[in-house]
């Protein structure tokens, strides 16, 4: 199995400018998070323009295959919140259905969820399944 971050490349807090990036925050949070999974091979990234959720910039979707996937945003754009969505991406590639106990995400994750995907129903009779 594999487990994805799919990670907004185009995210810009909102005093960038006045901070006089030539980066965007997203594209320091993708590195960063690239860096920090570069020895994963079940980890994949992707870098993408845009999640729609400018508003808690910068944002990352953590999803596997026929897992619960889940949105995070408000980061920094920091190594250690690479590592700390690295880390929780590993604890999601462990996990038989995505959920990860909350006494095990790493506290750079914690305060940090949007939103939680359910996975696609795969066979007729699913659509209602609730996890």
């Amino acid at each position: 199995m594999t487990t994805w971050i799919t990670i907004c490349e185009t995210c810009k807090r909102d005093d960038w400018a006045e901070r006089g990036m030539t980066q965007s925050d997203g594209e320091l949070l993708a590195e960063a998070i690239e860096a920090s999974v570069a020895q994963d091979s079940a980890i994949r990234t992707r870098r993408v323009a845009c999640t729609m959720g400018c508003e808690r910039a910068c944002n990352v979707i953590i999803q596997g295959a026929g897992k619960i996937g889940y949105s995070l945003g408000k980061f920094d754009g920091t190594p250690e919140d690479g590592a700390a969505i690295a880390q929780y991406a590993r604890l999601h590639l462990a996990s038989e259905t995505g959920q990860v106990p909350f006494r095990t995400w790493p506290q750079g994750v914690k305060g940090h969820f949007v939103s939680r995907h359910l996975p696609v129903p795969q066979a007729e009779g699913e659509e209602n399944a609730t996890a």
